[in-house]
């Protein structure tokens, strides 16, 4: 007997013969096109060529015949399980998803990726949400970032993406509250560092590893200051150091970024401003990402609405978009 399956929200837009090899990888494509032509393949009963765009809640005729063809359900990593409510708000983060990318506005407190301790990461809930796509991630956000994210959903795409950013092609900007008034209002930041510090030279630590630090840029602009003790910067970051942003504002720029437990030293922040906030979020947006599309080569942009935590304040502040 025949099998429907309905095409879910995050299917949309595919189309039908990249739907089946996703779901039926050993099928070969004539046999693909002439199920169609006889009729056995059909969307919403309806005969089908197989270029078709399939859209959510279209229901996928699938002749028992191919049952053969179907790929093993994929297993979760070190028997991982997600919640419906887990992948919906996951799904509810996409803001671009095509046959090649999928692009997130990731929250504070999500995990990038997984690990000892994590229970929910971006790249094991993505490849449970698309268990027929290859997940790969690209690029990195700090967990406590929140902001766009672009993951690869098969292995050419993650390799054009990856040297895009390893070319640094890929322009990143991120807008960012700091407790401290930035001076200059303008500048490049480039030093070298470890994670947690930053040095002149790139001579090896004298702490007993012996590491070398890394070369570190970042342009900065300041956008606003406010209240006299705030500054609402937009950061270009040239390389990709960890916690780059929040290393350099803490130590090159002497303002940490507002929610920064890990460097901001225990600076007190004005009262009535942090009455306001009333979060202990870390005020750093991944805010614009632009890159070209791996398959069709075309320029992207994505931005990254302002997260409701960072809303009342931005308001009360008048803080502007770049």
């Amino acid at each position: 007997m025949a099998e429907f399956i309905e095409i879910s929200q995050v299917e949309d837009g595919t189309r039908l013969l990249r739907w089946f090899l996703r779901h039926f990888p050993s099928m070969p494509q004539r046999d693909f096109y002439k199920l169609c032509r006889g009729g056995q393949i059909r969307v919403n009963s309806r005969r089908v060529r197989g270029q078709e765009i399939l859209r959510t809640g279209d229901s996928v005729r699938i002749p028992p015949t191919i049952a053969e063809f179907a790929a093993p359900r994929p297993k979760t990593e070190n028997g991982e399980k997600y919640s419906l409510a887990d992948l919906e708000m996951l799904r509810c983060c996409i803001i671009h998803n095509d046959d090649d990318i999928v692009v997130f506005n990731k929250p504070a407190g999500l995990a990038v990726q997984g690990g000892t301790g994590i229970r929910k990461s971006v790249d094991k809930m993505a490849a449970a949400l698309f268990p027929y796509d290859k997940i790969s991630l690209v690029h990195r956000l700090d967990r406590d970032t929140s902001g766009i994210l672009v993951v690869a959903k098969n292995q050419r795409a993650a390799q054009m993406l990856a040297a895009a950013f390893g070319a640094k092609t890929a322009h990143k900007e991120y807008l960012a509250l700091l407790n401290g008034n930035v001076r200059p209002a303008h500048g490049t930041i480039d030093n070298f560092m470890t994670k947690g510090h930053v040095y002149d030279s790139p001579a090896r630590v004298n702490d007993g590893t012996g590491q070398r630090p890394q070369r570190a840029i970042t342009d900065y602009q300041v956008l606003a200051a406010a209240a006299g003790c705030v500054s609402w910067v937009l950061f270009s970051p040239k390389t990709g150091r960890t916690h780059q942003l929040r290393v350099h504002s803490a130590f090159s720029l002497n303002a940490p970024i507002i929610g920064d437990v890990l460097y901001g030293g225990g600076r007190k922040l004005d009262a009535a401003l942090q009455s306001i906030i009333g979060t202990r979020n870390l005020f750093l947006l991944a805010y614009k990402l632009t890159f070209q599309h791996p398959a069709t080569g075309k320029l992207m942009t994505f931005r990254a609405p302002i997260p409701d935590f960072m809303m009342p304040v931005m308001k009360f502040l008048e803080l502007p978009l770049p």
